[in-house]
Parts: C-alpha cells; sequence; structure tokens
C-alpha cells in the first residue's frame, strides 16, 4: 500500500473528500516527524512504537581503500511492533 491507497481508503471509509483525507494523512505524517525530530518517542496503542537507539563511535573500513575510518556516535530511529498487530501477522 503506498499513500495514495491510503488516502483512497480513508476518503472511501469516510465517506470525505480526497483532498480532506490527503490533508488529514500529510498532518498526521508531519505530526510524527515533528516529533520525531525533537527526539520524542512515538507510541500508537495497538499498531507500535518508533523509538531510538544509540549507536556508539567505533571503527570501520573504507571498503575502496581498507583505510581505517572512524565512525561517529548516533541516533538510530526503529519501530516495534505492538504485541497486536504481532499476533495478528503472525495467524
Amino acid at each position: 500500500m503506498i499513500k495514495a491507497d491510503l488516502i483512497d481508503k480513508i476518503s472511501k471509509e469516510m465517506n470525505i473528500s480526497k483532498q480532506e483525507a490527503e490533508t488529514g494523512v500529510n498532518l498526521f505524517f508531519q505530526t510524527i516527524k515533528e516529533a520525531l525530530k525533537k527526539g520524542e518517542e512515538i507510541e500508537l496503542r495497538g499498531f507500535g512504537s518508533f523509538r531510538f537507539r544509540h549507536r556508539g563511535a567505533r571503527a570501520g573500513r573504507n571498503p575502496r581503500t581498507g583505510e581505517p575510518v572512524e565512525v561517529p556516535p548516533k541516533k538510530v530511529l526503529y519501530f516495534k511492533p505492538s504485541k497486536l498487530l504481532k499476533n495478528m501477522i503472525n495467524k
């Protein structure tokens, strides 16, 4: 499913125009992006949560030259599905 399919489904289910559905979907995603940008974790009950993991600095190698390279620490975003979602998928 792509974003356009999601907009069509919401439009039909809620009996609203596609423009209204698109506005709602865009607002939803924009709100999530802004919260993540601030470093907030997001929990959607029954669906899952978006959280950050911290990766420490490490030594790596340049694949072309084989030179050692220092990889800086960084935050990595990951999605953890809820138990309900896991059970629904694995039925």
